[in-house]
């Protein structure tokens, strides 16, 4: 998946684990590499530094309740195509039409199309926002490192099969990640067994952009928002997304 070869096992890093366990086996190199232990304010930041230049890219792995690792998460790099290879909309309008209307119950609903990006951005730059984020998560995550070269691409770097139930290659729902790394300034920064949390550089400002936004929400985690009743598409934006700096998915 990364465009430079893999600098993991070469890389002097703190005291961790080089995960190359998939769900078929061991991966003919290191997937990702996670600290011992538990992320500390900072890690964000000098772990980007140190692994940018190299084709390296910083997440926080929660490993949840039970202390397991992506060595546990059954892995599947050899399953996972390219994210290049997708077109965010039509990866999006698929899945609505799957789901929307059993589950949303408007037989009608058609899928709206993307949603514009919002004219105004935060403060921070998206790094800078991503690293606040990732200082906030430190509690129950350690600082992680992967071969990719963008973050929207971090999911389908190490095979992740958090979505499975949903979406049997990652790489589709990366491709709506790039999409909002274009559209909303979004940065990957933790993700657990079946949970992916990002940041938002360009969150929607208005009620109508943040409506247009939770059909593709919909679309790419239907948990999420069924998760959210009554009238769960209009809740589930005026709460989780409107002007909101995180967005949290979470994949039964």
């Amino acid at each position: 998946m990364a465009t430079l070869p893999n600098q993991l096992p070469s890389l002097a890093l703190p005291a961790g684990t080089l995960v190359d366990t998939t769900g078929d086996g061991p991966w003919h190199e290191p997937l990702l590499w996670y600290a011992d232990a538990p992320a500390r304010p900072g890690d964000w930041t000098r772990l980007r530094a140190t692994g940018r230049p190299l084709g390296l890219l910083p997440v926080l792995i929660d490993t949840g309740r039970r202390d397991e690792g992506p060595q546990e998460w059954e892995l599947c790099p050899a399953d996972t195509s390219y994210p290049g290879d997708h077109d965010a909309e039509e990866v999006l309008a698929e899945a609505w039409e799957a789901y929307a209307s059993d589950e949303l119950e408007e037989e009608s609903a058609r899928w709206p199309g993307l949603a514009p990006g919002p004219a105004a951005s935060t403060p921070e730059t998206p790094d800078e926002l991503a690293a606040e984020i990732a200082d906030m998560l430190t509690d129950s995550v350690r600082a992680a490192l992967v071969p990719a070269r963008r973050s929207a691409d971090i999911p389908a770097a190490i095979g992740w099969s958090g979505p499975l139930n949903h979406e049997n290659d990652v790489a589709r729902l990366c491709a709506v990640l790039r999409s909002w790394e274009d559209r909303f300034d979004i940065r990957v920064v933790a993700l657990g067994f079946d949970t992916l949390t990002v940041s938002v550089g360009r969150p929607p400002t208005t009620a109508a952009e943040a409506r247009a936004l939770a059909a593709e929400h919909f679309a790419f985690c239907p948990d999420n928002v069924e998760a959210v009743p009554p009238n769960g598409m209009d809740v589930y934006a005026e709460k989780h997304l409107l002007g909101q700096e995180t967005w949290s998915f979470w994949w039964d």
